[in-house]
């Protein structure tokens, strides 16, 4: 069922189901690039592992390439790829994106787009890394991000009081979760057929 996921079938439905969310979005809004591709045939995820010299509180998360809108950016897909780009060195052409997912927000309340492309096979990419931004570039496939016991949730407390519940996905060496980990759990729902 799995490889299904990377099918042209299933790519026409998660166009049709993503179509209606562009309009949802302001330019202005930052974007993310939520990877597909296969590895071996497998289908899977691209992530990065961003840089530990980075400012900010997100240096050495685990992310997917993205960022702010810059002037020059048309939509939020443009920017997404844009950001690609930068921080992977990878050419992504517009036919490869699938659509965008609905809006997230992050805790200072900016609004980020998910934009969804198959890159297509991972060994056909060749990426040129930014070290000032990206520290690592690895795939999950997508049978170890829907294992059981590779999912879990993180549970945040406000003060003293329960605040919210995020996804977490886990792996040997780098866990997702945050954001990124809520991008990668509404992308499962769409393109694995329940």
């Amino acid at each position: 069922m799995l490889p299904y996921c990377l099918s042209p079938d299933n790519e026409n439905r998660c166009r049709q189901r993503l179509g209606p969310n562009l309009k949802l979005y302001e330019a202005k809004w930052a974007s993310v690039l939520v990877c597909l591709c296969s590895v071996e045939g497998e289908p899977s995820f691209l992530f990065t592992l961003r840089s530990s010299m980075l400012k900010g509180r997100h240096k050495g998360d685990v992310s997917f390439a993205g960022g702010k809108c810059d002037p020059s950016d048309k939509d939020v897909v443009d920017t997404a790829l844009r950001e690609a780009r930068e921080e992977l060195g990878v050419n992504v052409v517009t036919g490869r994106v699938w659509g965008v997912l609905k809006p997230l927000r992050d805790m200072s309340g900016m609004m980020i787009a998910p934009v969804l492309a198959n890159l297509g096979p991972f060994e056909e990419l060749s990426f040129k890394p930014n070290p000032g931004e990206v520290e690592e570039i690895f795939t999950l496939s997508l049978s170890h991000l829907c294992a059981p016991q590779n999912r879990g949730y993180t549970h945040f407390r406000i003060g003293d009081k329960y605040g919210y519940t995020l996804p977490v996905f886990r792996n040997g060496k780098h866990r997702v979760w945050g954001l990124t980990a809520v991008a990668l759990d509404h992308t499962l729902k769409l393109i694995v057929p329940q």
